[in-house]
């Protein structure tokens, strides 16, 4: 099983996190950064969830002495705060992804997910099957009445995060940051054009119905049960 090291000097924050993740990964406790880097060095670990206010040693340094360790497990930062700078100064020193306290437990999983994958530790996840879909993590495979659909990279993880949560409403601004993460550059309306190409696939490849359907004001959800276009 995939093994995730939760570091947090909050046991209330450990608690939180174990309650969410423990179904689907095994899971070490660090309460401090220097703890954190001893556990990083004597086990095997597939990414760590890293508070960036810790005593001892701090989070970020944490970070920069772990990827010093092994480059290859992905780091997500955990913080309370939302500066530019934080962010910029976490990711320069090594961390793959951020996401801000309070979260939602379905974005934390979906960061993990992408992070997972991104580094091949993940151990390959369940084929998604629709009415005339199928979307395969493994080979990247999409088909439509048993005919490939060809998507770049990033159509791809789009379509296959919407997928993955049917009925789970997702704003442009979670799916930037989930899909293209927090070091690169891209305008919001990139999602758009990209939903607009997902969209546009599945259409000329006979799929009889939309699931990606727009929620106006907020963003977008997959529902393969809506028969009808989406507008």
């Amino acid at each position: 099983m995939t093994k995730l090291l939760i570091v947090d000097d909050e046991q209330r924050m450990r608690s939180m996190l174990q309650l969410f993740l423990r179904n689907n990964f095994e899971l070490m406790e660090a309460e401090n950064g220097k703890q954190a880097v001893q556990l990083f060095k004597n086990n095997s670990v597939d990414l760590v969830l890293l508070d960036v206010m810790l005593p001892d040693l701090d989070g970020v340094a944490a970070c920069k002495q772990m990827k010093a360790l092994n480059p290859d497990v992905p780091i997500i930062l955990l913080t309370a705060r939302n500066e530019t700078s934080q962010k910029v100064e976490g990711l320069t020193n090594g961390a793959d992804d951020y996401i801000v306290k309070p979260f939602e437990p379905e974005e934390l999983l979906a960061r993990i997910h992408v992070q997972l994958r991104h580094f091949h530790k993940e151990k390959p996840a369940n084929i998604l099957q629709f009415a005339e879909l199928e979307i395969n993590p493994v080979s990247h495979f999409v088909k439509v009445k048993g005919k490939e659909v060809k998507y770049s990279p990033k159509e791809f993880e789009l379509l296959y995060l919407l997928a993955a949560h049917p009925n789970r409403v997702y704003t442009r601004e979670q799916l930037l940051d989930i899909i293209w993460g927090l070091d690169e550059v891209v305008d919001i309306r990139t999602v758009d054009s990209h939903v607009r190409y997902v969209r546009d696939k599945l259409k000329k490849a006979g799929l009889s119905y939309q699931p990606i359907q727009t929620v106006w004001g907020v963003g977008y959800k997959f529902d393969w049960e809506d028969k009808h276009e989406a507008e």
